[in-house]
């Protein structure tokens, strides 16, 4: 049994670097690599936090101070992960920013901090992590956190969905611009997704819409056509396949993991 599933861990060996992963989604898809066979870097600006859940998670979790905004951060990083591990395998590009509000009421600062992280964040990490894949010289896999978000425009949540739309639009042509080096550039739009997160987009849409707290919580779940809203358990599958051997010929790629919400 043993030898059984030592064979079926579709990550074995593998170093992953995951920004934001001290809690929430990251965090899930962490330990999801873990029981893998990855050896992970738990990214996080909050230091402190990313090691009390690399100490949760066990002796191939270790944490990695990391500000997506900043370049020197990032190469930092980037060359923690390889003096630990010998290497990078994998990306995932999960740090993100959510903020809302009427079009009229759209600060320039809201607006700078969420392109900072989501966006700029995304390019110059993903960036950095090509750069040595490229050095290494045996391909990588890159996957972003994209969103229903930006499938779609919102009504009160322009700034995001627009950060989103371009975190697809970028996952197509770093996909396209890598792939001849090995390098596998795809994402993962999800839909609702349950937890801490929530609570506060909840709050958000509350004061924005007049609602009672929990209601806009409770509405997006029961339009959900699975039934309910996600969790970040749920997107943990499409991470590791995207990561694996098996997604080699999967190319530009942005996958819905949203219980139905979207189709494309």
């Amino acid at each position: 049994m043993i030898a059984e599933d030592i064979a079926m861990k579709r990550l074995e060996g593998k170093s992953a670097l995951i920004t934001g992963s001290a809690r929430g989604i990251g965090r899930a898809f962490a330990q999801a690599y873990i029981r893998e066979g990855a050896t992970v870097a738990i990214a996080d600006i909050n230091l402190q936090r990313a090691e009390q859940t690399a100490g949760e998670l066990g002796p191939q979790a270790y944490a990695v101070a990391m500000d997506v905004t900043d370049q020197a951060s990032i190469e930092a990083a980037i060359g923690a992960v390889v003096a630990r591990a010998g290497k990078l395998d994998i990306l995932i590009n999960n740090a993100a920013l959510f903020d809302l509000a009427p079009i009229v009421d759209i600060t320039r600062d809201s607006y700078e901090r969420l392109f900072s992280i989501n966006v700029a964040g995304t390019l110059f990490t993903l960036q950095a992590a090509a750069r040595q894949m490229i050095r290494q010289g045996h391909g990588g896999k890159i996957i972003n956190m994209a969103s229903q978000a930006g499938r779609r425009g919102e009504a009160l949540v322009a700034v995001y969905c627009a950060t989103k739309a371009a975190v697809i639009s970028l996952t197509q042509s770093a996909g396209l611009n890598l792939i001849r080096q090995g390098i596998n550039v795809n994402a993962i739009a999800p839909g609702v997704v349950d937890g801490e997160h929530w609570d506060g987009v909840d709050a958000l849409f509350a004061r924005h819409e007049g609602l009672a707290p929990g209601e806009k919580k409770k509405r997006v779940g029961d339009e959900v056509p699975y039934g309910r809203m996600g969790t970040a358990e749920d997107l943990t599958g499409m991470a590791i396949f995207l990561a694996s051997k098996e997604a080699d010929y999967v190319v530009a790629q942005t996958y819905n993991v949203d219980g139905g919400n979207w189709m494309n």
